[in-house]
């Protein structure tokens, strides 16, 4: 619907009713345009399309890779596409990721916790929530100030700038984009998923993150006790997630199966197995096993039979049981593909470090199954990427045999290296990752979990440094207000953007010419029009 026919819709509406004529038609439009999503379900059906097309476009060309930032509040989220639609002109392949580890550490009403799924389960839908507020506050506040653009075309009979902000209008990209969520391990058992998931859902997201790890064991997947559970348990779950899509009629909805194998190293069950060779027998397989004859059984043992022999598997005092060393990345291989042929629809493979071929190994025996698995991928902050792909090039070049005695392997963090070919070609293996892992990988979608968290604290102790030292209120204004200015970013103007300027329009719509409005010739942030 073009804006002028939203105007006739609103029209005809008001015509019909003999007591509604205070209300006016285009006001109709303009507030009807600025809320296009009017409940979660319709913003979750709307960005699982864009990511079933991006996903369909990635498999035609490898290039057409998809990425976000983990952002732990709506204010944070708002930022980023406001930022994104500025310098990129479109949020085409921009999505957002919202993070368990920030939820835990920053909105649980326990206070900050570890990633270990302790946080209030209501506290991740609440955070979708959130995110969409802000996200369609942000597409009310620039249409905003395109109608009151358009009005002053009006004003002034400019015909060319109408035309030119009337397109504009008819073609309006809300900021409103995917978000893949993380739902942990389902907080609870399959029900306990699909509940969770039903909440996730009602609320906006389209794509859901579930991992292998055991609910109540569950660790941060960069942290060491990592327990994953038997490949049916898992499926379970991800059946509980399509189902929750499908009830709530986002039948596109997408499942994204994350292993944590390849660092964990620990099972809490051993799986149950009907035959040999099934998923429980495979899953069993990996159990790092002593092989015992009917005298060596001790009080309480657990054994199993496998191939004619009698395997006692060993058993910590936590009552886990260990996988053989090694094992991670056959299990990895063996979590994906399940997942796939079981409903998932993407993959993530939790890595202790960025290194395209590792996640290109397992990738590509993945694909020998499945030929169109595609992995989300998680260019973690908990990776020292300077020391990582240092290590990775000076590696490199002991390989090729290149003169590496100027270097110290283990130093490689320092900043001596900084100006350093290596150190150079380094920079630029990391500037590349993400198009490289993107074409040599299958990685579909490139985020980074905890991005937001980290500036947060940087910009905060840079200020806090210059603001209570030496530069007093310098310290704020050279550091933050006059780059705000300079770089047009759009919070400078922090009531316009807290919505003042909205509630103005709205006032009038409300109240005509008695409305008081906040955005008068006295308001300070005038200063900021230049």
């Amino acid at each position: 619907m073009t804006y002028q026919n939203e105007i006739a819709k609103a029209g005809n509406l008001i015509g019909g009713q003999a007591s509604w004529g205070g209300i006016e038609a285009e006001a109709v439009a303009r507030m009807r345009l600025q809320n296009r999503f009017h409940t979660g379900l319709d913003i979750a059906r709307y960005t699982a399309g864009i990511m079933r097309r991006d996903m369909a476009a990635y498999d035609a060309n490898p290039a057409d890779y998809t990425q976000s930032l983990g952002c732990w509040h709506g204010f944070i989220g708002q930022q980023k596409l406001i930022s994104i639609k500025k310098h990129f002109g479109t949020t085409k392949g921009k999505y957002l990721y919202l993070s368990g580890w920030m939820v835990a550490a920053l909105r649980s009403d326990f206070g900050p916790l570890p990633d270990q799924s302790m946080h209030e389960k209501t506290s991740v839908p609440a955070l979708i929530e959130e995110l969409y507020t802000f996200l369609k506050q942000a597409d009310a506040r620039e249409l905003g100030m395109m109608f009151r653009d358009l009005d002053h075309a009006r004003e002034t009979g400019n015909e060319m700038e109408i035309a030119r902000l009337t397109h504009a209008i008819d073609n309006y990209e809300t900021h409103v984009v995917p978000i893949i969520a993380d739902i942990d391990a389902g907080f609870g058992n399959a029900e306990a998923t699909y509940l969770l998931a039903k909440k996730m859902i009602e609320a906006g997201a389209c794509a859901l993150q579930i991992e292998n790890q055991v609910s109540d064991e569950k660790q941060c997947g960069h942290q060491d006790g990592k327990v994953t559970v038997p490949h049916e348990d898992f499926l379970a779950k991800i059946r509980a997630c399509r189902y929750a899509f499908l009830e709530m009629g986002v039948d596109d909805g997408i499942i994204v199966s994350r292993t944590d194998s390849l660092g964990a190293g620990l099972t809490k069950q051993i799986a149950y197995s009907k035959e040999a060779g099934d998923i429980g027998d495979q899953y069993n397989s990996f159990l790092d096993c002593d092989e015992i004859d009917l005298t060596q059984i001790g009080n309480g043992d657990v054994v199993i039979s496998r191939e004619g022999k009698l395997l006692r598997p060993k058993r910590l005092p936590s009552n886990l049981f260990q996988f053989r060393p090694e094992t991670g990345a056959d299990r990895c291989v063996l979590d994906c593909i399940t997942s796939l042929q079981n409903g998932a629809d993407l993959l993530w493979i939790e890595t202790e470090k960025p290194h395209i071929e590792q996640i290109a190994s397992m990738v590509d025996r993945i694909r020998e199954v499945v030929p169109n698995a595609k992995l989300v991928y998680n260019n973690s902050p908990s990776f020292n990427w300077t020391l990582n792909f240092r290590q990775q090039v000076f590696d490199a070049w002991v390989e090729a045999g290149k003169d590496v005695s100027a270097y110290d392997r283990a130093k490689l963090m320092s900043a001596d290296y900084d100006a350093t070919d290596l150190g150079a070609e380094a920079d630029e293996k990391i500037r590349t990752f993400q198009r490289d892992a993107a074409a040599r990988a299958g990685i579909f979608h490139h985020l980074i979990t905890l991005p937001t968290y980290h500036t947060a604290a940087l910009s905060t102790d840079n200020l806090a440094k210059e603001y209570f030292g030496d530069a007093g209120m310098l310290g704020y204004v050279e550091g933050v207000q006059r780059k705000e200015i300079r770089q047009g970013i759009a919070c400078v103007k922090h009531q316009n953007m807290s919505g003042s300027d909205i509630g103005d329009d709205h006032k009038e719509y409300f109240a005509k010419e008695a409305a008081l409005k906040a955005g008068g010739a006295h308001n300070t942030m005038n200063q900021f029009a230049a």
